[in-house]
C-alpha cells in the first residue's frame, strides 16, 4: 500500500509540473507522505515545521497578537489509509490538496489555497475543495458506504439550503458563529 501512495505521490507531482508548478522550488521546501495514525475520519492532513523566520505577519484578534509564518521549510502530508480504498482518482484530488497545503501562503484554505485549487481544477480537471464527501467518494469508487460505522452526536441543518452536516463534537458558538458553507444560510441544530 505504501507503494502505491509514492506512486500516485510522483504521478501528482509530474501533473503539476505538466501545468508549470514545480514543488521542488526552494520557496516550498521539503515534502514527504506517509499514511496517518490519528484521525481517521480526515482523508489527510499536512503539518509544517521549521518556519521561515523571513515571511510572517502579524495577527491582531482584540487583546491578542499572535505571528503567522506564511512559509515553512519542511511539510508531512499524512493520507488515511481508509482513502486508499477509493479509485485512485480520488487519492490524488487528496494527495493535491494537501501539497497545495505546502505552498507559501497556503497553510489553510484561505485566499491563495483557493486560487492554487480553481487552477488546478481547471487545468488538470480535478474537484479540489476544502472539505470532501465521503459518501459520494465511495459511490464514485463501487465501494461500499456505511454511514453507521460512523455514529455522530449532532445533526445540524441550514435553514436555507437544506444542507445537512454531521457532528461528532458540538462547539457551543457553531450555530451562532457559522453559517452554511454552500449558500451561507443559518445553521440549527436537529435535535
Amino acid at each position: 500500500m505504501q507503494d502505491k501512495l509514492k506512486r500516485l505521490y510522483n504521478d501528482c507531482i509530474e501533473e503539476l509540473k505538466s501545468i508549470k508548478i514545480d514543488i521542488t522550488n526552494p520557496l516550498v521546501g521539503d515534502i514527504d507522505i506517509k499514511f496517518s495514525k490519528g484521525n481517521p475520519k480526515r482523508y489527510g492532513c499536512c503539518k509544517q515545521e521549521e518556519p521561515d523566520k523571513n515571511c510572517y505577519h502579524i495577527v491582531r484578534k482584540g487583546k491578542n497578537i499572535s505571528i503567522r509564518y506564511e512559509r515553512f521549510k519542511k511539510h508531512h502530508i499524512e493520507i488515511s489509509k481508509w482513502v486508499m480504498s477509493l479509485n485512485d482518482e480520488i487519492i490524488k484530488n487528496t494527495i493535491i490538496h494537501e501539497i497545495i497545503h505546502c505552498f507559501p501562503g497556503c497553510n489553510n484554505h484561505g485566499a491563495t489555497f483557493k486560487s492554487y485549487a480553481n487552477y488546478i481544477n481547471k487545468k488538470l480537471g480535478y474537484d479540489i475543495s476544502r472539505v470532501g464527501n465521503k459518501e459520494a467518494d465511495y459511490i464514485k469508487s463501487n465501494v461500499e458506504y456505511n454511514r453507521n460505522t460512523a455514529i455522530y452526536k449532532y445533526k445540524i441543518i441550514c435553514q436555507k439550503c437544506g444542507q445537512v452536516f454531521y457532528r461528532q463534537r458540538m462547539k457551543k458558538d457553531l450555530i451562532r458563529k457559522y453559517c452554511c458553507s454552500k449558500c451561507g444560510g443559518r445553521l440549527r441544530l436537529n435535535k
